[in-house]
């Protein structure tokens, strides 16, 4: 776990110098996870080891804290930016550092916190999507991507040739009412509906960031969590591009494999966002912690460069189309063949 902790933790001492001090540390929490994040993916030794079973419940204690850390970074974030005397360009820097921080490692660490067992740690993750405004994602996650990943029925699926301008708007949506339709259908009327607490949870986030700083605090955290969403949708958007599993009657798929999920080795990002780009096995074994997800190169697709990258490229249609389009015909046609 000495990986996984030293990269996440990372992150948060910077974030935390940065709103505290500014200057040279506003500057260092962003270049850590941008500049310093794309060069150490280089090592290829950061990508070991593969199967760490001995970590799955230090896995645990990292997600706990990295949850519990979310909360003072957030709203400590909303008072940093919309009311501390620190220079407008350290505000600037926070915000993005921050919002980077929310979208590649909260994210990552809510996911993981809301396929646990455990009522506490899953109630956490719930609670870590809502501050942010996206607690319905809890539900849409779990009750919607995971049965229909890789087909026309998963909004956050995105077909070949769809950019990622076009894939957003359907897949927030999508989500939305998925989620609430298949937490309506399990829970069959019984008991309080999960959006009611993703709304009083939400409601409580943009309260205490008026309480923080009046109408700048709320813009701040609005503008933090739109951020964040995005992110978000870009994983979704990489991860699955183009892959589709196949119909083998109508209205029924063949199961979810290791072809139908873009996979990334690269250790430093890996760590930062817990293995979040081990995606194929993840599908493969849902409630799997994270330090022993597993990557087969021969077996399932390989995106050409970090997650982190391809969700900058995906913002440029004509660049990620020329270099996705033609990866994702070849597993196609492969997956066709098996």
């Amino acid at each position: 776990m000495v990986r996984f902790t030293a990269v996440t933790l990372g992150m948060v001492l910077c974030l935390v110098l940065a709103m505290g001090f500014g200057g040279v540390f506003s500057a260092a929490a962003l270049l850590y996870i941008t500049v310093f994040t794309f060069f150490m993916d280089k090592l290829t030794a950061l990508a070991a080891p593969d199967h760490p079973d001995a970590e799955f419940p230090a896995g645990d204690g990292l997600s706990l804290i990295l949850g519990l850390v979310h909360f003072p970074l957030l709203y400590g974030g909303v008072w940093a930016i919309a009311v501390s005397g620190l220079t407008t360009l350290d505000k600037v820097l926070i915000f993005f550092a921050l919002s980077l921080f929310l979208g590649q490692i909260s994210n990552s660490n809510a996911h993981e916190l809301i396929h646990r067992s455990s009522r506490h740690l899953h109630r956490l993750g719930v609670a870590v999507y809502s501050s942010i405004l996206f607690g319905f994602h809890a539900s849409a996650h779990v009750r919607v991507h995971h049965i229909h990943a890789a087909t026309e029925r998963d909004p956050n699926s995105a077909r070949l040739g769809q950019n990622f301008y076009h894939f957003a708007g359907r897949a927030w949506i999508g989500a939305l009412r998925q989620g609430f339709r298949a937490e309506s259908r399990f829970r069959k009327g019984k008991g309080l509906h999960p959006y009611a607490l993703y709304a009083g949870y939400a409601a409580l986030s943009l309260l205490l960031a008026w309480l923080i700083g009046g109408l700048a605090g709320l813009l701040t955290l609005l503008g933090l969590a739109s951020y964040a969403q995005i992110q978000l949708l870009l994983s979704d958007y990489v991860q699955h591009y183009g892959l589709r599993r196949a119909e083998i009657a109508p209205g029924k798929w063949e199961p979810v494999g290791p072809q139908h999920s873009w996979n990334s080795p690269h250790g430093f990002s890996s760590s930062l966002m817990l293995n979040a780009p081990r995606h194929s096995d993840h599908h493969a074994h849902p409630n799997r912690p994270y330090p022993g997800l597993e990557l087969d190169r021969d077996e399932m697709p390989i995106l050409p460069q970090s997650l982190p990258v391809m969700a900058v490229l995906a913002l440029v249609p004509p660049v990620w189309r020329n270099l996705m389009d033609h990866r994702a015909v070849k597993w196609q046609a492969r997956s066709s063949r098996t």
